[in-house]
């Protein structure tokens, strides 16, 4: 994605960080994870998208990534979570509205990825 070697970004991450304060096996799992499936994750994005991936605030795309790779790979975190930490996200670093974008996206995808959960939650 950013054409960086991972292990570089990992090594830079955790001299600049105090990692007492950071889940360093989650932060992994999100760096190694989400360049591995970032074809699928994107894929599986496209039908609540209302323009191209290309297209995308990379902020916006960046968060979408990571959300749709909790959504699929984490069940532990409770999807309601997922998309309060990525509204949060996009709040903070992406453009003025694109956190909506990024919720409907997003909820639309649990709909589907975690439908039971969903579901026994609009119960």
């Amino acid at each position: 994605m950013s054409g960086t070697d991972l292990h570089e970004i990992e090594a830079q991450f955790r001299t600049i960080n105090n990692m007492d304060k950071v889940d360093g096996e989650y932060f992994c799992r999100l760096l190694y994870g989400i360049p591995t499936h970032v074809e699928a994750l994107e894929a599986s994005l496209l039908p609540y998208l209302d323009r191209e991936i290309n297209a995308l605030n990379p902020i916006e795309l960046t968060v979408l990534r990571i959300g749709s790779f909790e959504l699929f790979h984490c069940p532990e975190i409770p999807y309601k979570v997922i998309l309060d930490e990525s509204v949060s996200l996009t709040k903070e670093f992406g453009s003025q509205e694109g956190y909506r974008y990024v919720n409907g996206v997003l909820n639309n995808l649990a709909k589907q990825v975690r439908s039971v959960e969903v579901s026994l939650d609009n119960e």
